[in-house]
């Protein structure tokens, strides 16, 4: 786990552990934006080892949701 706010996530807010687990769906559940439906990312999930909780779903490289004439927009 080398997020930039992994202390952020060193503790479950529901049992107290400390032992995360990074996982992943991709698949049929991709996440995909409404205006760029060619392509999805794969929505990842930090799970707590302990007690089973999703502490944190994010999708990495979000910028790639976007249509490229986009991406470079503000």
């Amino acid at each position: 786990m080398d997020e930039p706010n992994q202390a952020r996530y060193e503790r479950c807010p529901y049992c107290g552990g400390t032992q995360m687990i990074e996982c992943y769906q991709s698949g049929y559940a991709a996440l995909v934006a409404v205006r760029n439906r060619l392509g999805g990312r794969a929505l990842y999930h930090l799970v707590c080892r302990r007690c089973g909780a999703v502490v944190r779903s994010f999708v990495k490289e979000p910028e790639k949701l976007l249509k490229k004439k986009d991406r470079n927009r503000g």
